[in-house]
């Protein structure tokens, strides 16, 4: 009975250790050693976001999307993409709903201390948006203007900085700063005559204004006072030998045409990309 009774306490010990052993295994496991092994990325997305990513015939397409198709391409890997809305992605990343952010990020200070940047994929430079016709002509015009951009975005701190820049100028300021959930929603208000302006980056205004030319003009830059002007995709920061494929396949695309024709095909011009600079001083 003693000699059972202690074999079957040696088998538990061993089970316990294996079992402890392939936890550890597990819990040691990169985000890219688990996509590489399943064979499948997990990637949010916010596919309200042309020429980026929008939603054509039930089908998520545009640049970024392109893009994402050479990534997957480069790690051997099948993509499946979550349609998201803009405030829920980079909470859901750091959630660990998914492995990785595929939409564009516009790069800024906070964002750089949560958050592992890849290399840029477009210039994101801040830009307002004016109905085709009106005599707003440059920033100061907006004092006593509604503004509009999206809630949570990149664009969102440029757009209440430059209201505080109006007012330290001697201005009124905007008469308000409207936030919607996406940048359709703005676009329509401007159209509809509910806003004066909206605050987004250039390339995506240039697209805008080129598909709907009387209806929509640019108006003006903004100074971005934070001086990061780039667009790109975010990991978390324990995945950085993700975030770095994801940035070696870019790069790749960067130096042998790829990214420019993509460029070339969804905006209709292209942008540089830079290989340093793109982020502030400290950003992980």
């Amino acid at each position: 009975m003693h000699k059972i009774r202690h074999l079957f306490l040696v088998r538990l010990v061993l089970l316990c250790a294996c079992a402890g052993l392939l936890a550890a295994q597990a819990s040691a496991e990169t985000t890219l050693e688990k996509i590489k092994r399943t064979g499948t990325v997990t990637v949010g997305t916010e596919a309200a976001f042309p020429p980026f990513e929008f939603v054509q015939d039930g089908k998520i397409v545009g640049y970024g999307s392109d893009i994402l198709a050479e990534v997957a391409k480069a790690l051997g890997v099948k993509v499946k993409q979550l349609d998201l809305p803009w405030q829920g992605i980079l909470p859901g990343l750091l959630a660990g709903k998914f492995d990785f952010v595929a939409t564009t990020v516009g790069i800024n200070e906070e964002r750089a201390k949560r958050y592992a940047y890849t290399l840029p994929i477009a210039n994101g430079a801040p830009y307002l948006l004016k109905r085709k016709g009106d005599g707003l002509a440059k920033t100061a015009d907006l004092n006593g203007k509604v503004v509009a951009t999206q809630l949570a975005s990149s664009t969102e701190p440029v757009a209440r900085a430059l209201d505080a820049k109006l007012k330290a100028d001697g201005g009124a300021g905007y008469k308000q700063l409207k936030l919607f959930t996406d940048f359709q929603g703005a676009y329509m208000a401007l159209a509809n005559g509910e806003v004066d302006a909206v605050v987004q980056s250039l390339p995506s205004l240039a697209v805008l204004v080129k598909q709907r030319p009387d209806t929509f003009e640019l108006m003006t830059a903004i100074p971005n006072q934070g001086g990061y002007d780039y667009l790109a995709w975010v990991t978390r920061v324990q995945d950085k030998d993700l975030r770095d494929a994801i940035s070696g396949v870019i790069r790749s695309m960067r130096d042998d045409g790829r990214l420019a024709a993509l460029q070339q095909k969804w905006f209709g011009f292209t942008m540089d990309i830079p290989d340093s600079g793109y982020l502030p001083p400290g950003a992980q």
